[in-house]
């Protein structure tokens, strides 16, 4: 991947034992998400601004999918769940932010359901203002596309990449597809280590 400092970063400070490494991929110089807000929707309320960062001393797994996506999306969904099982009560600090790339489709009746038989805490994230979209993607440094093939077939492309956010809205980590649940308990095990030293 272009523009990352590297594929592993130190997690904590100083040598020895207590020295762990992230497996996910680290900035010099990390994306701060703050600014993005987009409408959360509820079934059967209004939706409301959802902003980009996490709860204070919690974390905010950020993902760009659709519910019809036949391998990336449920893959990366079935790692976080399986991270959050091994991780066992103290991943109850970390909440799944997914925002769909496929709104037209993707209604909240379609997604609440779709994410809560992976997860427990979640945000349905959804714009039909493809231009809002888009410049949320951009902070991101994620993209996606929509298109309808000369047979009619609607194909979506999107960026593969999990972003974990704190409460300031800093990108700490982006796990890239194929680091499976290893990967996500790995490094969420980490995070949520440093949150409760007060790191």
């Amino acid at each position: 991947m272009v523009g990352f400092a590297s594929a592993v970063a130190l997690a904590t400070a100083g040598c020895g034992a207590d020295q762990q490494v992230l497996v996910g991929l680290v900035r010099d110089n990390p994306l701060n998400v703050a600014v993005v807000t987009l409408p959360e929707e509820f079934i059967g309320a209004a939706s409301a601004p959802f902003t980009m960062r996490a709860k204070p001393d919690e974390l905010l797994v950020v993902y760009f999918g659709y519910t019809m996506c036949p391998d990336l999306c449920p893959t990366t969904l079935a790692d976080l769940r399986s991270a959050f099982k091994r991780i066992g009560p103290t991943s109850d600090i970390v909440d799944l932010a997914f925002v769909t790339v496929d709104p037209l489709r993707d209604t909240v009746d379609r997604l609440a359901p779709y994410l809560s038989s992976y997860v427990d805490r979640f945000h349905v994230i959804r714009t039909t203002d493809m231009v809002e979209l888009k410049t949320a993607e951009e902070e991101f440094l994620a993209n996606s596309s929509v298109t309808t093939n000369a047979l009619g077939v609607i194909e979506v492309t999107h960026t593969a990449l999990a972003y974990i956010v704190d409460d300031m809205g800093t990108v700490i980590d982006e796990l890239p597809f194929g680091v499976g649940a290893d990967g996500f308990t790995n490094d969420l095990q980490i995070l949520i280590n440093n949150i409760n030293k007060g790191e």
